[in-house]
């Protein structure tokens, strides 16, 4: 399928006809920037968790932890957040709507405009290209900074705040696992979690909410050692795809040559940069359709000594999944000041704050462009080819008739494969071909069908998703054929005579 300018409004469509995602409170017509995920929906994203855990978290040898929500205003006072977590809002004098000022300069002007611009900077552009209020054509008040901070109440009188970003508990942490956890240095901290953040105008449904879900991966390290590196070879000759700050293409980049050539600050950077992008890659998301776009100073955070922002090629255009920050030792020098606590780390005799690089991906994101970019419209049907460890169930279980003692077989096999941990649909409603279809839009890999033959010779059919191929197995051999396709990416023409 050609993907066009309403593809957008396909996945949209087809994530609340199956109820993937949808708006929350929606009874109450509650205010926009706040997502559900459905049954299928909160699978799929479930999974992509898992994977990153298994493929990013456990391979790369992190501690995860589990940090708090709910912050008091200290921790933000040192992070910064408090004066530095703003956007530029203007208030329509008609029609009183907010609106991100730099958001409504980009789409007049169709280039970026940095967020860091002074007020007066922004007003002469709106001044300047007479920007209007995009609902109502009215004009716009003056251009303020608008915190995006979500304070909430508690019992007493300290101020706390929802977290931003998931990874300032992992820094508050830090002290902790040094002690406890027989850390040495470089080591990464990761975690799940979730995030808030007071946007002024939330729009593209889950692409720019209020809560919104984070895989934040910290790496603590010796700058001194930034080189060291123990299995950089297993990635130098792997190629990143980079668009650089002076450039307009994107580029194949060895790590190898991105550390020597210093487009990368050093190998750790590049290591991680690697491993993430094989993380997407594994996701099922295209080489072609990926990049790490490079940051300019004025773009990325104050903090950062380099940013590489993670981007994929929708039909929204490029869309940021994950920021990759070398945040330097800004963050636990902050807290040890505000906290009044050593947070400084001792190796070789010598004392120092470590620095930080961070992997920082946004879960929501991330499952809506896997959606997209795993959705194809066909003559006789819609089919989500998610990779089949994404897929919301592992597979389909039919019985061609509900009677005729078919249905019952059917029943033993769902037991067989859930007793060996597959999540299994059972359908028995409507014809095989139409339960194909359902099974296919949902992204499920594989079908298996009980018809007349499986009562008397113990097997069935094996359908695939993508091929739409069919062959016979025992049931007995179910289980571990299904774990063979599934994790080892086996075709299903290797079990069986294609018919």
């Amino acid at each position: 399928m050609q993907k066009g300018t309403n593809l957008y409004d396909e996945i949209i469509e087809l994530a609340s006809r199956k109820s993937i995602f949808y708006p929350s409170n929606e009874i109450y017509n509650a205010p926009a920037g706040f997502w559900s995920f459905g049954p299928l929906g909160e699978s799929i994203r479930r999974r992509v968790i898992e994977f990153w855990r298994k493929e990013f978290v456990q391979k790369n040898e992190m501690f995860e932890i589990d940090g708090c929500q709910t912050m008091p205003d200290d921790v933000f006072k040192a992070s910064g957040h408090l004066t530095s977590l703003v956007d530029p809002e203007t208030v329509c004098k008609k029609c009183k709507g907010r609106f991100r000022v730099d958001k409504l300069l980009e789409e007049k002007l169709n280039k970026n405009i940095p967020e860091s611009l002074s007020l007066s900077e922004f007003n002469a552009l709106v001044k300047k290209n007479n920007i209007k209020c995009p609902s109502c054509k009215g004009d716009l008040g003056d251009v303020e900074k608008s915190s995006l901070m979500v304070e909430t109440k508690l019992r007493g009188n300290n101020k706390f705040y929802l977290r931003p970003e998931a990874c300032q508990s992992i820094f508050l942490d830090f002290l902790r696992m040094s002690k406890t956890m027989r850390l040495t240095l470089p080591k990464g901290i990761a975690q799940v979690g979730k995030a808030f953040r007071n946007e002024i105008s939330p729009r593209q449904s889950i692409l720019r909410a209020v809560e919104f879900s984070q895989m934040e991966a910290e790496v603590f390290f010796n700058p001194d050692k930034i080189n060291d590196v123990e299995d950089f070879k297993s990635v130098e000759n792997y190629k990143l795809r980079i668009l650089k700050l002076d450039s307009k293409n994107v580029e194949d980049v060895s790590c190898k040559d991105a550390v020597q050539k210093k487009i990368v600050s050093g190998k750790l950077p590049c290591y991680y940069l690697a491993k993430a992008q094989q993380f997407f890659e594994k996701l099922g998301i295209p080489r072609d359709k990926m990049r790490y776009r490079e940051l300019s100073k004025d773009d990325r955070a104050f903090y950062s000594k380099e940013t590489f922002d993670f981007e994929v090629l929708t039909s929204v255009g490029w869309l940021e999944l994950s920021a990759n920050n070398y945040r330097q030792d800004y963050d636990l020098k902050s807290h040890s000041e505000g906290s009044k606590q050593d947070l400084s780390f001792s190796e070789d005799g010598k004392k120092f704050i470590p620095h930080i690089f961070e992997i920082s991906i946004g879960v929501d994101r991330t499952l809506y462009a896997v959606l997209e970019l795993s959705f194809l419209k066909e003559k006789e049907r819609n089919v989500l080819k998610l990779n089949p460890r994404l897929s919301p169930y592992d597979v389909g279980i039919f019985p061609l008739v509900n009677r005729d003692g078919m249905d019952t077989k059917a029943k033993e096999i769902v037991k067989l494969l859930r007793d060996n941990l597959y999540d299994v649909f059972y359908d028995d409603s409507g014809s095989v071909g139409r339960r194909y279809r359902r099974m296919d839009e949902c992204g499920v890999k594989f079908c298996v069908t009980v018809d007349g033959e499986s009562l008397k010779k113990n097997d069935v059919t094996v359908r695939d998703r993508d091929s739409m191929k069919q062959v016979r197995v025992k049931i007995s051999d179910l289980p571990r054929i299904l774990n063979e396709i599934i994790v080892f990416n086996k075709d299903i023409k290797e079990f069986g005579k294609v018919i």
